[in-house]
């Protein structure tokens, strides 16, 4: 985990926290204007109220008079000197004053035109008094509430943290499950948690045990089988060397060979797919140009009756650290190949400082089976019908087991280019 769930799980409280207290610091204030502007206005218009109230029962009223007010009265009929010039050109209503927290109401009757204002300092200060209590009551609530879920919400995490890591650490090939018994799991290990720790410790049981079980059957079926090939291949060998037997039945034994040599092929491939990827098989100090001479002798039985050139072309004579018993499968397929699919023409094995390059001038391919080619079991071509599709599917899963490279290029009617890149392996190259 790139920063582990309880510290998401941290960033997403802070970042509640913070947006609660900005909601809380702005209800606030504008909480704060909306009762001044309202509680002003009531005043105003109260005091006013009272003023006109007054005069109906005395027209001697006096205009309000206080620390925070003052007012100006202006009989129907008579000059406004005696007011400010700064009121006079305000209208009817109730208006903001510029330079300080005051207000003016103009109300005009019958009797004449009242001019009150009125200073809010002391209304300010209560405001904000009442406004910072009340916020800092809201903040400790928000702050204590968040503590309190952060600390429910990292219990409840924890153990779903703790399993997470433990399987981080897991040897793929042999994971701990005693790591993850109910008896080590942190905190609250009840319920979901737990189920999943049971499910785990069961599927990696599963899982365990189903690889145990394929790799033991690849395994010893792959070595039952070598003994009847065995028998196979010797009791060909010998037919083959009677002068006796007839043409055809040469032709017989040569596909039998062909179809054993397949056999054996795939069973090395198997034998070596099924190892675990931390057992490769064992490597060793050796020159291509063997296993290609090997490969190639082995390959000219296919070519028997058609008029096909089988050649090795060296310019280079590389010498690989690595499993030569690798190299020689995956040769042996692509040849395989190439002898099956040529009927006439060439088959070309370059042997480069880094790299093999087999060339034939076979059917080829078209570009949508160029791109299913890899994939095991398929076949375009029903020429062979031996063939089971596999060959290139080993040569691909043998090259990515041992991070060589192997390329495939074909046209249609011209013929196909098989690259196998061994490049990170060679530990000595010469000219040819």
């Amino acid at each position: 985990m790139s920063q582990g769930l309880p510290r998401k799980l941290r960033y997403a409280f802070i970042l509640q926290v913070v947006l609660a207290s900005l909601v809380v610091v702005v209800g606030a204030v504008v909480t704060g204007s909306i009762v001044k502007d309202a509680l002003t206005d009531q005043q105003l218009r109260g005091e006013a109220q009272e003023f006109w109230n007054g005069r109906a029962r005395d027209p001697a009223y006096p205009l309000p008079r206080a620390s925070t007010m003052h007012g100006y009265f202006v009989a129907t009929g008579q000059l406004q000197d005696q007011v400010p010039a700064e009121l006079r050109r305000y209208g009817i209503g109730v208006s903001d004053l510029p330079g300080g927290n005051r207000k003016l109401i103009v109300d005009e009757r019958p009797q004449g035109r009242l001019y009150l204002v009125m200073s809010f300092d002391l209304l300010d200060a209560i405001i904000a008094r009442a406004g910072l209590v009340s916020m800092l009551l809201a903040l400790v609530a928000v702050y204590l509430t968040t503590w309190l879920t952060y600390r429910a919400s990292k219990r409840l995490v924890t153990p779903v943290s703790w399993l997470a890591r433990q399987v981080a650490h897991w040897d793929p090939g042999k994971p701990d499950m005693h790591s993850i018994a109910p008896g080590r799991i942190p905190g609250e290990a009840d319920g979901e948690v737990g189920q999943l720790t049971s499910a785990l410790r069961s599927l990696t049981r599963r899982t365990r045990d189903l690889v145990a079980r394929e790799r033991d059957f690849t395994r010893d079926a792959s070595h039952e089988l070598r003994t009847p090939l065995t028998v196979i291949r010797v009791a060909t060998d010998m037919m083959l060397a009677d002068e006796d037997v007839p043409a055809r039945g040469h032709r017989t034994l040569q596909r039998i060979q062909q179809a054993g040599r397949d056999m054996e092929a795939i069973i090395d491939a198997f034998l070596i797919l099924a190892r675990e990827h931390g057992h490769a098989p064992l490597t060793e100090d050796f020159d291509v140009a063997v296993v290609v001479d090997e490969e190639v002798e082995k390959a000219r039985p296919l070519l028997a009756g058609k008029p096909v050139e089988l050649e090795v072309v060296a310019t280079a004579s590389p010498r690989l650290h690595a499993s030569p018993r690798v190299l020689a499968v995956m040769l042996g397929q692509v040849l395989d190949n190439a002898c099956v699919f040529t009927e006439r023409g060439r088959i070309e094995v370059r042997v480069e400082p880094g790299s093999l390059v087999v060339v034939d001038t076979g059917i080829g391919m078209t570009p949508g089976v160029l791109h299913r080619a890899w994939d095991p079991f398929y076949r375009a071509d029903r020429v062979n019908p031996s063939g089971k599709g596999m060959g290139l599917s080993i040569v691909r899963r043998l090259a990515d087991r041992f991070d060589w490279k192997v390329t495939l290029d074909s046209t249609p009617g011209v013929g196909t280019v098989v690259t196998i890149d061994f490049a990170r392996d060679v530990i000595a190259d010469s000219v040819a």
